[in-house]
């Protein structure tokens, strides 16, 4: 006999709704330093593009731990073991402590070979840039890896709106630090970077600071963060390292294609910069649903369900095909309205343009397919196939083609863009392919207590 459901459709749209919102939220973040700083001009927009980049990379590599303890924690919140999920969110607390702290003192440390390494070819005045905005942005990544710890936790308990509210005064702070760098003290790259540092200062003391309250159902403790368990740890990392080299190499190699966009010019390194801004809209709900999908999915497999996690996976996707329709066709009708706010060349903004609508299209295609799909499957466990097809399909799709498309036809960014494409056409067919075989049913991540 079927259990009873987990989630009823208003649980899961009362999760989905306010990180939906948190979404928009960081979409904006990137926006407004994009259009903040592009009063600067080009080779500023192309310096904080360029970096932006970079942080994804490093950014993406602490959020593969915070994805493997998400997992191990709604698994033994599923199995009824939430002493375990307490003790396992405090864990995590300390993996990801050292792990941003030790990212931040490499990128401080070895600041100038890492761009020169993937940004060599760049102009002095783009270099300067992004050295300047890399070294401040670099100083925040403990701050950022704290509060995604606190955030895995709250957002496993259903309680989103609380990361909510947190990122909307981490953008309220990021918004007035803008204008007050730009607008005000006219420090340029500077002027954005700062606050994005205060913002994640901010974001992490609150959080931390709301996870140890007692109202809840598992809280941190500190007793749980300053000791060590080989067994707990392990479990968290059999999730977090395969992801981790995914999507560490996955956004390696968007980065080595964007040091390929910075072959072609400034204008194509401006206008890349700002279709990444403006290609966000699009798929901020399926960003959202990647969230949700974790601890939906990991709570189904916790309690020995499978079905359901089945079936939750295939509701969220459906929400995420609607959004990028919805979106997607909304960002084109209104691109004359939003890249004016970019102060940048006909040129710039008329490529700029062109690269969103290519983006949404190759989105609505094969997005949810390539991201929500193997969230899933990592939620169930199943992390070394996700590491395995991603891998390959970033250097044969993603890196492959975009030196063939965009350096030896002389297609461009836009060529690079294309290779995108391929690269989630890749994904998306060997996730479909995998979650079809039922295997993922059968893996285990957690001890669940005797029936």
């Amino acid at each position: 006999m079927r259990k009873q459901m987990l989630y009823t459709r208003r649980e899961l749209g009362m999760m989905l709704a306010p990180l939906v919102i948190e979404q928009v939220l960081v979409m904006l973040v990137g926006m407004v330093d994009t259009v903040m700083v592009s009063g600067a001009g080009e080779a500023a927009v192309s310096g904080v593009a360029l970096v932006d980049m970079v942080n994804y990379l490093i950014i993406t590599v602490m959020a593969a731990l915070t994805t493997g303890g998400a997992v191990v924690i709604s698994q033994y919140l599923g199995s009824g073991q939430e002493g375990q999920a307490a003790f396992s969110a405090g864990q995590l607390v300390q993996i990801s402590g050292l792990l941003s702290m030790g990212i931040a003192g490499l990128c401080l440390l070895f600041r100038h070979g890492i761009m020169r390494l993937f940004f060599g070819a760049v102009e002095p005045a783009v270099m300067d840039a992004a050295l300047t905005y890399f070294v401040i942005t670099a100083c925040s990544f403990p701050f950022l890896g704290l509060y995604e710890a606190g955030a895995a936790l709250y957002r496993v308990l259903g309680r989103t709106s609380v990361t909510m509210y947190i990122s909307l005064g981490m953008n309220l702070i990021n918004l007035a630090g803008d204008y007050v760098g730009v607008q005000v003290l006219h420090a340029g790259v500077a002027g954005v970077a700062v606050p994005t540092l205060l913002s994640r200062i901010f974001a992490a003391a609150v959080m931390l600071a709301l996870a140890f309250q007692p109202d809840k159902m598992i809280r941190l403790e500190w007793r749980h963060i300053f000791c060590r368990d080989r067994a707990m740890v392990s479990r968290i990392l059999y999730i977090a390292v395969p992801g981790g080299v995914e999507n560490g190499l996955f956004a390696m190699g968007k980065v080595l294609v964007v040091s390929i966009v910075s072959h072609f010019g400034t204008v194509q390194i401006a206008a890349n910069g700002v279709a990444n801004s403006v290609s966000q809209i699009a798929v901020m709900v399926v960003n959202a649903v990647n969230l949700v999908i974790v601890p939906v999915v990991g709570q189904c497999m916790g309690s020995g369900d499978p079905d359901q996690a089945y079936d939750y996976t295939r509701k969220l996707m459906r929400v995420s095909y609607v959004s990028l329709f919805v979106l997607g066709l909304g960002v084109c009708l209104l691109l004359p309205v939003i890249l004016p706010f970019y102060r940048l060349e006909a040129e710039t903004l008329g490529l700029a343009a062109r690269l969103v609508v290519l983006h949404n299209l190759l989105a609505l295609a094969f997005h949810p397919t390539s991201f929500n799909l193997p969230n899933s499957l990592r939620a169930a466990g199943d992390v070394r196939y996700t590491m395995m097809v991603g891998i390959g399909s970033m250097m044969i799709f993603r890196l492959g083609s975009a030196l063939l498309l965009g350096d030896v036809l002389g297609w461009g960014v836009t060529g690079v863009w294309i290779a995108m494409g391929l690269d989630w056409l890749a994904r998306s067919i060997a996730f479909c392919i995998r979650y079809h075989s039922q295997k993922w049913r059968q893996m285990q991540v957690i001890e669940r207590p005797a029936s």
